[in-house]
């Protein structure tokens, strides 16, 4: 659930003084000497230092801190909110690509998701204080992420061909340390790809029919990630049904999905 009170700039950078309002792309402080993160993936914990976009309730943008910060329950139960991207890629066949989220990642490991989950970062290209601009950002994200984590390469995946949807702001727990508060942008992109999994991001892929991912939904011995879960419940199948004709009715949401 979303947090009752809203978090307004002002309020939020007075609980977090680590926030730098100018969205600069790097942070103060290392996380790999952070002991919060002792015993974790020294590839995972360098990823800790990368910078995301932090927001109020409205999804403007109040300054940037690191993803260690923003991903502290401690912190998100004062309200700290970051901006984040869900990309679903379907092949011609109309089927979805999922993977598994890798062991060595620090929230949500080893469970399934859609195709690539991650965040516009506070540097040039990935941020963005109107809609228009944030949509962009997180393409940009996007393709970044799409390479990073399966090995699918910028031209397979042209900015122009990816469709935003909408936002939910949505938060969940993934221990009792970490978890995820994010205003999470929906991208739908239709290509057929080659993949290059990092297995330090990934542990496995599967494309899936929309009965196939039914199934899995109902399959006790499977784990999935809270937004993905969320939008299963609500969205996705409504939205699937369209993928080849009338998702436009769908695309461009200006309001914020509170979930």
């Amino acid at each position: 659930m979303a947090p009752a009170q809203p978090a307004t700039a002002q309020h939020i950078l007075r609980l977090f003084p680590e926030i730098n309002p100018s969205l600069a792309s790097q942070t103060q402080q290392s996380a790999t000497a952070d002991t919060d993160l002792t015993g974790y993936d020294e590839e995972q914990i360098r990823l800790m230092d990368e910078v995301c976009i932090v927001l109020d309730s409205n999804d403007t943008p109040i300054g940037s801190a690191s993803k260690k910060i923003c991903h502290l329950m401690e912190n998100i139960d004062k309200g700290l909110l970051h901006r984040a991207f869900s990309c679903f890629l379907f092949d011609k066949k109309g089927r979805l690509l999922l993977q598994q989220r890798a062991t060595e990642k620090i929230t949500f490991p080893d469970m399934w998701t859609n195709t690539c989950c991650s965040h516009p970062l506070g540097i040039p290209g990935e941020t963005g204080a109107t809609l228009e601009e944030a949509v962009k950002g997180v393409k940009r994200a996007a393709i970044r992420k799409l390479d990073h984590e399966l090995g699918i390469k910028a031209q397979q995946v042209p900015f122009e061909k990816f469709d935003f949807l909408t936002r939910i702001h949505y938060k969940a727990p993934s221990d009792g340390k970490w978890g995820e508060h994010e205003i999470d942008y929906i991208l739908f992109i239709k290509a057929d790809v080659d993949l290059d999994v990092n297995p330090n991001e990934v542990s496995d892929t599967r494309y899936v029919s929309e009965s196939e991912l039914k199934q899995m939904l109902k399959d006790d011995s499977l784990k999935f990630t809270p937004w993905f879960k969320l939008i299963c419940q609500s969205m996705i199948f409504e939205w699937w049904e369209h993928l080849d004709g009338g998702l436009e009715q769908f695309m461009g949401e200006t309001q914020i999905r509170r979930m």
